[in-house]
């Protein structure tokens, strides 16, 4: 086990840690919110807060396998010490604040895992790496929004056959009703997914420390501390990427908002509950592009949605390296 940090030390990474996951919820607030808005259910602060309710009680709801596997599963925790967290998570927190710069929805999950990876394998060369759990979350960059494109797809063709019967008005009425359902689920899931990946951060940093005692756990207050940041971050929403989600892959209807939300919300919720780290924006990317698809392939602006997945491929390579440079640079 590595020497004992000073007590400020540990509260001053524990904080950094809590700033990304404050930023995860700025920078993702447009996975929970962006079709709600762009359909007009709700403005954009009430939306926020609606999604930051959801984050945060998120935690009532699943398990903790995430973090178990952020904590246990992407790095082997006895290499882990302060400067591979703090390569790790100023990575993410710096790829965060780029990406939402430019109002590109990449993934802070990736970025998180990616510069872990980065910061770990610096320290410990690459057999520290764990890579059953980092398969896994690599699998889930390619799963995850086809997952919730085609649960996306087939929704809309489902409800569109349901509804053949009936008039434009009484269909988007109803579904201005539903999209509070699905956006709840999403921000659900979003809040179960996410905020587990700071938990399993700062619980082995505990560990490494000695906090924890003999065996890996996370305890309540980082629970809740996590699901508050998170909740926080959402609350003040990432507006430029909101407006790249809600409008500019493709228009939305309050049928197609409500389909791409429950396409997306069950596909977070089986990841979360197998412990796997996807990432919510692109489970969200991937649905909207299916409801869009579903009305034809025109109907999709692709290179908006190239653009996209090329942030998404170069998030973990780009934080990996960023990870390794700043431990390398951390005292």
């Amino acid at each position: 086990m590595d020497a004992a940090l000073p007590f400020t030390a540990l509260i001053a990474l524990i904080a950094i840690a809590l700033l990304f996951d404050f930023l995860n919820g700025l920078h993702d607030a447009a996975n929970s919110i962006a079709t709600i808005v762009s359909t007009r259910v709700l403005r954009p602060h009430y939306a926020v807060a609606w999604a930051a309710f959801f984050n945060f009680i998120a935690f009532t709801v699943f398990g903790l396998h995430v973090a178990n596997t952020l904590g246990t599963g992407i790095i082997d925790p006895a290499i882990v010490d302060a400067r591979v967290i703090f390569g790790a998570v100023m990575a993410a927190i710096l790829w965060n604040l780029v990406t939402w710069w430019l109002g590109i929805p990449s993934s802070s999950s990736h970025a998180l895992v990616g510069g872990l990876v980065g910061a770990g394998v610096a320290k410990g060369g690459f057999g520290v790496a764990v890579w059953s759990g980092l398969g896994k979350t690599i699998a889930a960059i390619v799963l995850s929004p086809l997952v919730g494109f085609l649960l996306a797809l087939l929704l809309v063709l489902v409800v569109s056959w349901l509804a053949v019967r009936s008039t434009p008005y009484a269909v988007d009425h109803l579904f201005r009703s539903l999209q509070f359902v699905s956006a709840s689920l999403y921000s659900l899931g979003h809040g179960g997914n996410d905020a587990q990946k700071t938990m399993g951060i700062i619980a082995v940093l505990l560990f490494s420390q000695g906090y924890l005692g003999s065996e890996f756990h996370v305890p309540l207050w980082v629970v809740l501390s996590c699901q508050a940041a998170m909740a926080l971050g959402t609350l003040f929403g990432g507006w430029r990427i909101v407006h790249t989600m809600g409008s500019k892959i493709t228009r939305i209807s309050p049928m197609q908002g409500f389909c791409a939300e429950t396409g997306g919300a069950i596909t977070l919720f089986m990841a979360t509950w197998l412990g796997v780290p996807v990432s919510t924006t692109h489970t969200i990317t991937g649905a909207i592009i299916g409801v869009g698809a579903a009305r034809r392939a025109s109907a999709v602006r692709w290179s908006v949605a190239s653009d996209i997945v090329v942030a998404w491929v170069v998030t973990l390579p780009a934080t990996a390296l960023l990870g390794a440079a700043l431990w390398a640079v951390c005292p």
